[in-house]
Protein backbone atom coordinates (compact mmCIF):
# COMPACT_ATOMS: atom_id res chain seq x y z
CA UNK A 1 0.00 0.00 0.00
CA UNK A 2 3.00 2.72 0.98
CA UNK A 3 4.39 1.53 -2.44
CA UNK A 4 1.10 2.49 -4.45
CA UNK A 5 0.92 6.01 -2.36
CA UNK A 6 4.60 6.72 -3.48
CA UNK A 7 4.06 5.72 -7.00
CA UNK A 8 0.72 7.72 -7.11
CA UNK A 9 3.29 10.78 -5.35
CA UNK A 10 5.87 10.52 -8.00
CA UNK A 11 3.06 10.32 -11.19
CA UNK A 12 1.26 13.21 -9.74
CA UNK A 13 5.34 15.45 -9.05
CA UNK A 14 5.71 14.21 -12.71
CA UNK A 15 2.65 15.89 -13.99
CA UNK A 16 3.07 19.03 -11.78
CA UNK A 17 6.46 19.70 -13.21
CA UNK A 18 5.45 21.14 -16.51
CA UNK A 19 2.65 23.26 -14.90
CA UNK A 20 5.24 25.24 -12.76
CA UNK A 21 8.80 25.01 -13.99
CA UNK A 22 8.47 23.64 -17.28
CA UNK A 23 8.35 25.90 -20.85
CA UNK A 24 4.91 26.94 -20.59
CA UNK A 25 4.65 27.53 -16.70
CA UNK A 26 2.94 29.76 -14.73
CA UNK A 27 5.78 31.43 -13.86
CA UNK A 28 7.16 31.76 -17.05
CA UNK A 29 3.86 32.94 -18.37
CA UNK A 30 3.62 35.74 -15.66
CA UNK A 31 7.02 37.08 -16.23
CA UNK A 32 5.86 37.47 -20.33
CA UNK A 33 2.62 39.28 -19.55
CA UNK A 34 4.70 41.58 -17.26
CA UNK A 35 7.65 42.31 -20.22
CA UNK A 36 4.18 42.66 -22.21
CA UNK A 37 2.49 45.47 -20.36
CA UNK A 38 6.20 47.11 -19.91
CA UNK A 39 6.28 46.94 -23.76
CA UNK A 40 2.89 48.51 -24.07
CA UNK A 41 3.71 51.33 -21.42
CA UNK A 42 7.23 52.07 -23.36
CA UNK A 43 5.11 52.01 -26.98
CA UNK A 44 2.47 54.38 -26.07
CA UNK A 45 5.34 57.00 -25.01
CA UNK A 46 7.18 56.15 -28.32
CA UNK A 47 3.90 56.85 -30.16
CA UNK A 48 2.75 60.32 -28.12
CA UNK A 49 6.45 61.14 -29.04
CA UNK A 50 5.98 60.59 -32.43
CA UNK A 51 2.60 62.78 -32.83
CA UNK A 52 4.39 65.43 -31.58
CA UNK A 53 7.33 65.58 -34.00
CA UNK A 54 4.60 64.87 -36.74
CA UNK A 55 2.52 67.85 -35.76
CA UNK A 56 5.90 69.70 -35.39
CA UNK A 57 6.85 68.96 -38.83
CA UNK A 58 3.38 69.74 -40.22
CA UNK A 59 3.70 73.02 -38.69
CA UNK A 60 7.21 74.11 -40.00
CA UNK A 61 6.03 72.90 -43.89
CA UNK A 62 3.07 74.26 -43.63
CA UNK A 63 3.03 77.76 -41.66
CA UNK A 64 6.09 80.69 -41.24
CA UNK A 65 4.87 81.28 -37.55
CA UNK A 66 6.52 77.72 -36.46
CA UNK A 67 9.46 78.77 -38.32
CA UNK A 68 9.46 82.54 -36.26
CA UNK A 69 9.07 81.01 -33.05
CA UNK A 70 11.94 78.86 -33.63
CA UNK A 71 14.35 81.20 -34.94
CA UNK A 72 13.16 83.60 -32.05
CA UNK A 73 14.00 80.80 -29.16
CA UNK A 74 16.69 78.84 -30.21
CA UNK A 75 18.96 81.50 -32.77
CA UNK A 76 18.18 84.68 -30.65
CA UNK A 77 17.03 86.32 -33.51
CA UNK A 78 14.83 89.62 -33.73
CA UNK A 79 12.64 90.67 -36.35
CA UNK A 80 13.96 95.01 -38.46
CA UNK A 81 13.16 97.86 -36.17
CA UNK A 82 12.20 94.73 -33.23
CA UNK A 83 13.98 95.67 -29.48
CA UNK A 84 15.21 92.92 -28.05
CA UNK A 85 14.76 92.90 -23.76
CA UNK A 86 16.94 90.36 -22.03
CA UNK A 87 15.88 89.86 -17.94
CA UNK A 88 18.18 87.71 -16.19
CA UNK A 89 16.54 87.21 -12.38
CA UNK A 90 19.41 87.55 -10.00
CA UNK A 91 18.58 87.89 -6.40
CA UNK A 92 19.68 90.69 -4.26
CA UNK A 93 22.53 90.58 -1.93
CA UNK A 94 21.73 90.46 1.86
CA UNK A 95 22.34 93.47 3.99
CA UNK A 96 23.82 92.85 7.31
CA UNK A 97 20.65 94.05 10.05
CA UNK A 98 22.64 96.57 11.45
CA UNK A 99 23.50 97.64 8.32
CA UNK A 100 21.07 100.44 6.55
CA UNK A 101 21.27 101.80 3.29
CA UNK A 102 22.73 105.47 3.14
CA UNK A 103 19.47 106.74 1.50
CA UNK A 104 17.59 105.15 4.68
CA UNK A 105 20.23 105.95 7.30
CA UNK A 106 19.42 109.07 9.73
CA UNK A 107 21.98 112.19 9.49
CA UNK A 108 24.25 112.67 12.10
CA UNK A 109 25.30 115.74 11.49
CA UNK A 110 21.02 117.20 11.41
CA UNK A 111 20.29 115.95 15.07
CA UNK A 112 23.15 118.39 16.69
Amino acid sequence: MKALTLIFVILIALLQYPLWLGKGSWLRVWNVNQQINEQKDKNAAFKQRNETLSAEVRDLKQGNAAIEERARSELGMIKQDEVFYQVIDQPLPMQPANQLPTTLAPDKNKSQ
